[in-house]
């Protein structure tokens, strides 16, 4: 489902080598190695635009690698195509003293295309290295010079690419004409860079030293929210043989549409009058695409293509129309001339698609945000979105794929920016209902029915269309229950803008409730346990729990007739905090014991202080989950 293009890739360029004269890891200093795989020694990256068709990349970059787990930070990838040209690799390995060990250059790289396993077509290939050294610690220099022949996406500067890497010093050149126009998005950055400017260029030069590594920390926003970084933006752009101009969202998304859309949504006529006869006896416009997006599914299927200009622009619909496939941005503005035939507006729009919520940044516009195409149908009083990417997806759902963020229309009048609709706390709703028989040897078996909506639909919804064996794998590993098994398995969907997923399940858990004597002991919350997390003291980045949902379980036990009922001692614990609520219960009626469990998890950003009171939130509801009931048989 993602949206790919190759000049974006450049974006993971950020590894290289530097030269100095000792690389011996006793001179790093020792708060750089505390908490640290490995340390960036020096990192020196300059990009020099000497015209909208020739941006020279150049990065030098020596990182010391103290343990395995730090050895991906030593790894050099580069994507290149027709428009992006490695002109040199060079690199050293040093020891742990500083001796070096081993040289290598671009003839030592890994060659291979970008195909991603489900690309269809794809014209970017990549170039790796990792050293092969096993004895740590390491340093890994690299000195690589790429061209580009154009400037509408530049190189960011992130100079602490993760928690666990140190940097010792950090440079990002930025060199252009002193008459070209730039924007700069400067994040987390507390130095003030330095500008020099002569009558041929204008030099920006930014520097980080001295960055610590640390713990990660759980429930943590993005780290784009609080690393350091820089973006640029020309104003003036060149870019596979196009040419434009933008410094907001508004001038951008009119470019997209008039450059790479408007040209590219003719359908044959014989398809125009098929869907002309496929809804002339709907009487709404949501009736009418409804069925059109029905006639999309039916017709068509996703495949990455990764071609074109830089991947940004959809082959055509028409073309789409013949061969029946197309990526994310093929399948839009084929639905969108699809919908145009029945005289229905709607909105191309790019997304930053993923299970985290990333939105557009209002105050900055790049060509670099957005990983995916979406559709917007503004219609009357019901804004309704579409993700035409799948075949099995009900209209109107957009799933947490692409919920709850600022995405960029792209329309006739220019871009504008819209807020996809949000799958709320109750909306993420899991409702269980299951009536189990406990035998006399502890096992256990019965019926079970649980009913997924909003992003648990999606946890669950590739499941259907399944085959039995892999149902039952995937279940097994969705319940990861020793000794369960599944008799039967019964799926149903119910395809709506707010849609369901039921599933029907006989199981039987064997020596689920062990005995021992004259005692059964018996944990009631067999289905839905939530995992602990760690304390931590000093807490320094915000609580942030990207989605919320709703668990609701009721399990009905029917005890074997040796149990004695009248011992059994009724729970009830309910807790409540600004994170959610808490509810257990369990309590005997003759010889049913109902079990019953709701935990609610609030979404949003909460300051750091509040973790404390966060994880003693999660871990009462562990131990809550984890009760044990000794049941005494007569």
């Amino acid at each position: 489902m993602k949206f790919l293009f190759s000049a974006a890739f450049l974006l993971l360029v950020s590894v290289s080598g530097f030269a100095q004269d000792n690389y011996d890891v006793d001179l790093i200093p020792a708060n750089l190695r505390n908490r640290a795989n490995a340390c960036i020694r020096n990192e020196e990256t300059t990009v020099d635009m000497r015209s909208p068709d020739n941006v020279m990349l150049n990065v030098k970059k020596a990182i010391t690698v103290f343990n395995q787990n730090g050895d991906e930070e030593a790894r050099l990838v580069l994507y290149y195509d027709r428009n992006i040209a490695i002109k040199g690799i060079k690199g050293e390995v040093y020891n742990s003293v500083g001796k070096l060990t081993n040289k290598f250059s671009q003839n030592d790289f890994s060659d291979m295309s970008a195909a991603d396993g489900f690309s269809l077509f794809v014209d970017s290939r990549v170039k790796h290295y990792l050293p092969a050294v096993n004895q740590y610690p390491y340093t890994v220099v690299y000195n690589y010079e790429i061209r580009n022949k154009q400037n509408l996406i530049i190189p960011d500067w992130n100079p602490k690419p993760a928690d666990d890497v140190s940097v010792e010093k950090s440079t990002y050149n930025f060199i252009c004409k002193p008459a070209d126009q730039v924007r700069i998005k400067t994040q987390n950055y507390s130095g003030t860079p330095e500008v020099t400017t002569d009558e041929k260029q204008k030099k920006t030069i930014w520097k980080a030293n001295n960055i610590l590594a640390v713990r990660t920390e759980p429930y943590s926003p993005s780290h784009e929210t609080y690393n350091t970084s820089i973006q640029i933006a020309p104003q003036d752009f060149y870019y596979y043989n196009h040419k434009g101009t933008y410094t907001n969202w508004q001038e951008l998304g009119k470019w997209i549409y008039d450059d790479l859309l408007r040209e590219r949504k003719s359908l044959p006529p014989t398809t125009i009058q098929t869907i002309k006869d496929l809804v002339k006896n709907e009487k709404t416009e949501k009736d009418k695409a409804r069925k059109i997006y029905q006639y999309l599914q039916d017709k068509t299927r996703y495949i990455s293509v990764q071609i074109g200009i830089g991947g940004f622009q959809p082959i055509a619909a028409g073309e789409v129309d013949q061969l029946g496939y197309g990526d994310c941005k093929a399948l839009v503005n084929y639905m969108q001339s699809l919908l145009n035939a029945a005289d229905i507006d709607s909105y191309y729009c790019v997304v930053e698609a993923g299970s985290e919520k990333k939105s557009m940044d209002p105050k900055y516009a790049s060509m670099v945000q957005g990983n995916h195409i979406i559709l917007c149908m503004p219609l009357k009083g019901d804004t309704t979105w579409l993700e035409c990417t799948s075949q099995k997806i009900p209209f109107g759902f957009l799933s947490d794929f692409t919920d709850d963020r600022l995405v960029l229309a792209c329309t006739a009048d220019g871009g504008k920016l819209l807020h996809t609709p949000k799958l709320t706390t109750a909306e993420n709703l899991q409702t269980r209902n299951a009536d189990l028989t406990i035998q006399k040897d502890g096992s256990i078996a019965g019926q079970m029915k649980t009913v997924y909506a909003g992003s648990q639909y999606d946890n669950q919804e590739s499941l259907i269309g399944k085959s039995i064996t892999e149902q039952h794998k995937l279940l097994k590993e969705t319940y990861n229950i020793d000794n369960i098994d599944f008799e039967t398995v019964s799926l149903a969907q119910k395809k709506e803008i707010n849609p369901k997923l039921i599933e029907d399940i006989s199981i039987n858990i064997r020596n689920y409730a062990p005995v021992n004597g004259n005692k059964m002991f018996l944990q009631p919350n067999v289905f839905n346990v939530k995992r602990s997390i760690p304390e931590m003291r000093n807490r320094t980045l915000p609580v942030y729990i990207n989605r919320g949902y709703t668990d609701e379980d009721t399990i009905i036990y029917t005890l074997p007739d040796n149990v004695n009922t009248a011992l059994i001692t009724p729970q009830d614990k309910h807790f409540k905090s600004v994170f959610g609520e808490y509810v257990c219960k369990a309590a005997v009626n003759g010889n049913k014991l109902t079990y019953y469990r709701k935990l609610v998890l609030n979404d949003g950003t909460f300051p750091p202080d509040q973790y404390t009171e966060f994880s003693k939130f999660i871990n009462d509801v562990n131990a809550s989950d984890y009760l044990k009931l000794a049941l005494s048989l007569k």
